[in-house]
C-alpha cells in the first residue's frame, strides 16, 4: 500500500480532473464558482462530472447546462475514459463514502463530506472577506474622476472606471475587448507615428512608468489637454501582464498655468519698464550732477575771456569818445578785435561742448577719434584739474585708428572717471593724472590708460564700485553712480573697464574699446545704429 501511495505521488498530475457525488444545492453552489470552471484559464482542478441518483436535482440540472457529465449512478465516475482523478461526496451519507471507498480504483481518490465542508466554509469565508474588499476596491475604482482603463499586451481593454465610460459615452460590456486606440485615437491602426507615439511602447522600452500629455479636439471641438500616465503591472518572469492606464483632463489647470504665465510676463516687463524708467532717470541725475560740477569749472573759463572782451570794449570806447582815432589806433583796433574775436570763439567752443554733453543723446553711433575725444573733455574740465591741483600728461598714439561709437556717452564715460580723478587727487593738493592710448593689432582694440598717482582704491572694493550708489565719498560729494554710468555705457560699446590700485603708486583704470563693434551696424550714411 506505501509503494502504491509512493507512485501515485511520484505521478502526479499537473491538472486535477473531479467527480462530485451528489447533486444538490451545495453542488450547484460549487459549481457557480469559477475557480473550478473547466473553462477557465487559470484553473488547475477542473469538475467534469456529476452523479445523483435524482437526475433533477439542482446540481444535475446545472451540470447538464453547463455541458458537463451527468449520471444517476456514481460508480461510472470509475470509468478510465473520464480520467477522474478526485471524486468528492457533497453528501453526509456515510454508506456512500464508505462504498466509494472500497470500490474506487486505487488511482482515485476521495474526499469526505465533513472535510469538504470544512474546507468549502473556510474558502466562503475568505470568498465573503474578498467580495466586500472588491465591492470597496471597486466603489473607490469607479469614484475616482480620472479616467482609468486596464490594459492587456495585446492591446486591449479588460476594465474601465465609471468615470472613463461616461467620458467615451460606453457601457462597460462595449468597451471590454476593444483595442485602446479604438477607443482613445479613433483610429483602426496602433499608435506608431512620430507626432503620436504610444505610451505603452515606452513603458516597454523604458521598462518604467511613462507619462505624456497630449492635445486632442474635445467633443465640442475645442481644444483639450490630457495627461496621460501609464503603469505596468509585471509578472514573475519579467514580462508585463497589465497596463494601468490613467488619464485626466488638465485643460483649465493648464489654462490657469498659462494665464499666471502671461501676468507673469506682463508683470515683468511693467517692471522692466519701470527699471528702464528708473535706470534713464539716475542716468539723468547722474548727467545733471556731473554737467553741475562741470558748470563751476566752465564759468571760470568763460570769465576770463569775458572779462579780457570788456575791456577791450570799454577801451575802445574810451578812445572814440576822446575822438583820438588815428592810423595808429587803427592797428590797435584791429588787434583788439582779433583779440575779441579770439575770446569770443574761446566762449562758443566753451559753450558748444557744454550743450552737447547736457543734451540727451540717442546712441547714435558713428566714427570717431578717441584721441579728440580725450583732449576735447580735459579742455571742458580745464578748470576743475586746476582747482583741484592735478597736472595731466598724455601720451597718444597718433597712428590710432578710429572707433565706432556714440561721441556724447564715451564723453560722459571719461568725464566721470577724470572728475573722479580730480576728487581724489584734491585733499591732497596736487597729483598727477596720466591718460595714454594707445592700438593693439592682436586683439583689433584700443586701450586707454588712465592713471592717477594719489588715489587708491582697497582691493574688497574693486567688485563694488560699478555697482550703483556704492561710494566712499562723504556725504553730499556723490551718489555713486559716475563709474556705474560709465560701466554701462562701456558694455554697450562692447568694451570693457579693469581697475588697478596700489596704496604707493596709486590708480589705473584702463578701457578698451573693439574698432569695430560687434553689436552696432554702420547705416548708409556713415553714421551706425544700435541693434538691441
Amino acid at each position: 500500500m506505501e509503494k502504491e501511495t509512493l507512485l501515485l505521488q511520484n505521478q502526479e498530475p499537473a491538472v486535477i480532473y473531479i467527480g462530485l457525488v451528489g447533486g444538490g444545492e451545495l453542488c450547484k453552489e460549487m459549481l457557480e464558482k469559477p475557480s473550478f470552471d473547466f473553462m477557465h484559464e487559470e484553473a488547475f482542478a477542473f469538475i467534469m462530472a456529476v452523479a445523483d441518483p435524482d437526475p433533477e436535482a439542482p446540481g444535475m440540472v446545472f451540470a447538464r447546462e453547463r455541458g458537463l457529465l451527468t449520471f444517476t449512478d456514481y460508480h461510472q465516475l470509475y470509468d478510465p475514459r473520464y480520467n477522474i482523478h478526485l471524486i468528492i461526496t457533497l453528501t453526509p451519507e456515510q454508506d456512500v463514502l464508505e462504498d466509494i471507498l472500497k470500490t474506487r480504483p486505487l488511482n482515485i481518490r476521495v474526499m469526505g463530506y465533513y472535510v469538504f465542508k470544512i474546507f468549502w466554509e473556510a474558502i466562503e469565508s475568505k470568498a465573503r472577506k474578498l467580495k466586500i474588499r472588491n465591492e470597496e476596491v471597486e466603489t473607490i475604482f469607479n469614484g475616482i474622476e480620472d479616467f482609468i482603463t486596464v490594459i492587456t499586451p495585446e492591446l486591449e481593454i479588460a476594465e474601465a472606471n465609471q468615470a472613463f465610460l461616461e467620458k467615451m459615452g460606453f457601457a462597460r460590456e462595449e468597451a471590454i475587448g476593444l483595442k485602446c486606440y479604438e477607443v482613445f485615437q479613433q483610429i483602426a491602426q496602433p499608435c506608431s507615428s512620430k507626432e503620436l507615439p504610444c505610451p505603452l511602447n515606452e513603458v516597454i522600452r523604458n521598462k518604467h512608468h511613462c507619462r505624456q500629455v497630449r492635445t486632442r479636439l474635445g467633443a465640442d471641438k475645442e481644444q483639450r489637454h490630457i495627461e496621460v500616465n501609464v503603469y505596468p503591472i509585471w509578472e514573475k518572469d519579467g514580462k508585463i501582464s497589465k497596463f494601468i492606464h490613467i488619464s485626466r483632463d488638465i485643460t483649465q489647470h493648464k489654462r490657469k498655468e498659462e494665464e499666471i504665465t502671461r501676468q507673469l510676463e506682463q508683470m515683468v516687463e511693467e517692471r522692466t519698464r519701470q527699471l528702464k524708467e528708473t535706470h534713464d532717470k539716475l542716468l539723468h541725475q547722474d548727467k545733471m550732477a556731473s554737467l553741475g560740477k562741470l558748470s563751476a569749472s566752465v564759468v571760470h573759463e568763460i570769465n576770463n575771456p569775458i572779462a579780457g572782451i570788456l575791456n577791450l570794449t570799454k577801451l575802445m570806447q574810451r578812445i572814440i569818445t576822446e575822438e583820438a582815432l588815428n592810423l595808429k589806433e587803427l592797428d590797435s583796433f584791429n588787434r583788439y578785435l582779433n583779440l575779441m574775436e579770439t575770446e569770443t570763439n574761446r566762449i562758443s567752443r566753451i559753450v558748444s561742448n557744454l550743450l552737447s554733453f547736457a543734451r540727451e543723446s540717442k546712441m547714435e553711433f558713428k566714427k570717431l577719434n578717441l584721441n579728440r575725444l580725450i583732449e576735447k573733455t580735459l579742455f571742458l574740465n580745464s578748470n576743475l584739474l586746476k582747482i583741484s591741483g592735478v597736472k595731466v600728461e598724455l601720451d597718444l598714439d597718433q597712428q590710432m585708428p578710429d572707433i565706432v561709437g556714440s561721441e556724447d556717452q564715451l564723453q560722459q564715460v571719461f568725464m566721470n572717471i577724470i572728475s573722479n580723478a580730480a576728487e581724489a587727487v584734491e585733499p591732497a593738493g596736487e597729483g598727477l593724472l596720466s591718460i595714454t592710448t594707445r592700438h593693439l593689432p592682436k586683439t583689433d582694440k584700443i586701450a586707454v590708460d588712465l592713471h592717477n598717482t594719489n588715489s587708491f582704491i582697497p582691493q574688497e572694493n574693486f567688485s563694488k564700485i560699478f555697482e550703483p550708489f556704492f561710494t566712499t565719498k562723504k556725504k553730499g560729494k556723490g551718489a555713486g553712480l559716475g563709474l556705474s554710468v560709465a560701466f554701462g555705457i562701456i558694455e554697450e560699446h562692447d568694451g570693457t573697464i579693469f581697475v588697478e590700485s596700489d596704496q604707493k603708486k596709486g590708480t589705473t583704470f584702463t578701457v578698451r574699446f573693439p574698432i569695430q563693434q560687434s553689436s552696432v551696424g554702420l547705416s548708409q550714411d556713415g553714421g551706425t545704429h544700435a541693434q538691441h
